[in-house]
C-alpha cells in the first residue's frame, strides 16, 4: 500500500492534547458558562494551527461541553435546571437497564468495587475528589455489560455527567460516606439477582444529586 509522504502525522495527537486542555478547564470551572470559544482564541492560548483548534472545539461540540448556534461562536454549555434533569434521566434509563441486565447473571464488576472502595477510604463529608471514583463506578457497570455500542452511548454524554457531578460536589452537597454507602447497596441487590430493586435504588441515588443540584441552581 502506497501512502502520500506529506500526510498530516501528528494532528491528530496535537487536537486531542487541546481538546485534554479545554475539557480540563471548563470541568474545573475555569472557563465558565457561556464562555465564548473562537478558534482564534484557541489557537493564539496553545500556539496550535486553527484547523486543530476548529476540531478541538468541534470534539467539545459533539460531548456536549460546548454549544454552537448559527453563524455564532462556540459557547461553554449552562448548567441549567433542564439540562441537569435530561443528564440525570438519561442516566438513569441507561445504567437502570444496565443493572437490570447485570442481576441477571448476578454479574457484580470489580472495577465498580473498586472505585467504590476509594470514596469509602475518603475522610466523611462531601468532597469534591468524591467526582473521579464516583464516575469510575457507574462507568464500570455500563462497560460490564461488554456492548461496545452501549458504552459509546453512555460515553456520548460522560463529560455532561462530568460537569453535573463537579457542580454537585463543588457545591459539597453530598457526604462520600453516603455516596458509597448507596453504592454498595446497588452492588449487593445486583449481586442477589434483585434487578428491579437495584434500579430502584439507583434512581434514589441520581434523584438525590438531582434534585440537590437544582435547588441549588434554582436558588442561584
Amino acid at each position: 500500500m502506497t501512502m502520500s509522504s506529506d500526510a498530516p502525522l501528528g494532528i491528530v495527537g496535537v487536537v486531542d492534547a487541546v481538546t485534554a486542555q479545554l475539557r480540563g478547564r471548563i470541568l474545573r470551572g475555569e472557563i465558565g458558562s457561556g464562555t465564548p470559544l473562537t478558534e482564534s482564541a484557541v489557537s493564539q492560548t496553545f500556539g496550535v494551527a486553527r484547523p486543530s483548534a476548529k476540531a478541538a472545539i468541534e470534539q467539545l461540540v459533539a460531548t456536549g461541553l460546548l454549544v454552537r448556534t448559527a453563524h455564532r461562536s462556540a459557547r461553554v454549555v449552562g448548567i441549567d435546571s433542564e439540562t441537569v434533569r435530561d443528564v440525570y434521566r438519561t442516566r438513569t434509563r441507561l445504567e437502570s437497564a444496565a443493572l437490570r441486565e447485570l442481576a441477571v447473571t448476578r454479574t457484580v464488576p470489580d472495577a465498580a468495587r473498586d472505585a467504590n472502595a476509594e470514596i469509602l477510604a475518603m475522610p466523611a463529608g462531601p468532597d469534591p475528589a468524591t467526582v473521579g471514583p464516583d464516575l469510575r463506578f457507574h462507568t464500570a457497570l455500563i462497560d460490564a455489560l461488554q456492548s461496545e455500542r452501549t458504552g459509546r452511548m453512555y460515553r456520548s454524554v460522560l463529560d455532561e455527567v462530568r460537569l453535573c457531578m463537579a457542580q454537585v460536589q463543588g457545591r459539597r452537597l453530598l457526604d462520600a460516606a453516603v455516596i458509597a454507602a448507596q453504592h454498595a447497596d446497588i452492588l449487593d441487590a445486583v449481586e442477589s439477582g434483585e434487578g428491579e430493586r437495584a434500579a430502584a435504588l439507583l434512581e434514589a441515588h441520581l434523584s438525590s444529586a438531582e434534585e440537590r443540584l437544582v435547588e441549588a441552581l434554582d436558588a442561584d
